[in-house]
């Protein structure tokens, strides 16, 4: 679904539907609206499209709050992280990291950037598709151009490093010379401009505190001609099956947080992150804005989760 090659009228229609969510969402958006707005102007569209940035689920936070919660979140949650996904997603996370990492079609010599994967999942399928295509193409040796590959993996959290440092251990991935792991804040990347052949952020971009940074630094450090990638859980737009979604996720996600991990509070924030993320739309004309062209996105399960992708040109 190429947002480029949509006709006026498409747009004029997009535009429409942007402003009827906006609308549609007065009652949960108007205490985000500051006094004097008038729901459904410009400024009320704004303030609903980056509410994100002073809001930790569905409560109202100061900023400067927001990334602490979330690293509480994750600190507590990065022990029981892999069994978690594969609970909630049924194991489907796995066949979309593959969709994402099909979808970024590494190369023998890249440099790419992996941000909020400090478990490593996307990094080794990245890692695991370069060496693939290395293997076949020099029948089975070591090839100099593949020597030149390097994979961060960038994630504020340190305990979240800590366990993709144990997996890689485990999986005979600490010898690779071309694997770094490195704490890091995505809204504030130490890496050169221009210095990433590609970047990836799965199940990440959402808990950030200002989107709009997040896709500014990945603009930032991308080659020309580089690739963004970003797997993120989404919005439903087929009505029976968003009520079921919407039973799953505020009833069934948060017990079995607090069954399995011992914190249904975190889950819970998890499940409430997502409903006030962008829709597809919405996040699609973020990256837009942050200079990305040829921004496409594909829903997988009916939008419960969205790749959107984009080019630096």
């Amino acid at each position: 679904m190429t947002l480029r090659a949509a006709a006026a009228a498409r747009r004029l229609a997009s535009c429409t539907r942007q402003q009827s969510v906006v609308l549609g969402s007065q009652a949960e958006a108007a205490h985000l609206l500051a006094p004097g707005m008038a729901a459904g102007s410009p400024r009320a569209a704004a303030a609903f499209l980056h509410s994100h940035a002073t809001s930790f689920g569905y409560k109202q936070v100061r900023e400067e709050e927001k990334s602490k919660l979330v690293g509480n979140v994750f600190s507590s949650v990065a022990s029981s992280y892999d069994v978690m996904n594969d609970l909630m997603s049924a194991g489907l996370h796995r066949l979309w990291k593959d969709r994402l990492v099909s979808k970024l079609s590494p190369f023998p010599g890249m440099k790419h950037l992996d941000v909020a994967g400090g478990t490593g999942d996307v990094a080794f399928r990245v890692l695991d598709s370069i060496k693939s295509v290395s293997r076949r193409a020099v029948g089975g040796a070591i090839s100099d151009i593949e020597e030149d590959t390097h994979i961060y993996v960038c994630d504020i959290n340190p305990n979240m490093l800590n366990v993709g440092k144990k997996r890689a251990s485990e999986r005979g991935y600490n010898e690779e010379k071309c694997l770094s792991w490195i704490q890091g804040d995505a809204e504030a990347l130490s890496f050169e401009d221009g210095s990433m052949d590609g970047y990836t952020i799965a199940f990440g971009i959402r808990n950030v505190t200002h989107i709009e940074k997040a896709l500014a630094e990945a603009y930032r450090v991308l080659k020309r001609g580089g690739r963004f990638l970003c797997l993120e859980l989404s919005h439903v737009d087929v009505p029976l099956f968003k009520q079921i979604y919407d039973v799953y996720s505020f009833s069934v996600i948060p017990a079995v947080g607090e069954l399995v991990a011992g914190d249904r509070q975190s889950y819970q924030y998890l499940v409430e992150s997502i409903r006030r993320f962008p829709n597809q739309e919405n996040f699609a004309q973020m990256i837009q804005e942050a200079g990305f062209e040829r921004v496409e996105y594909e829903n997988l399960v009916g939008g419960v989760v969205a790749i959107h992708s984009g080019l630096k040109l």
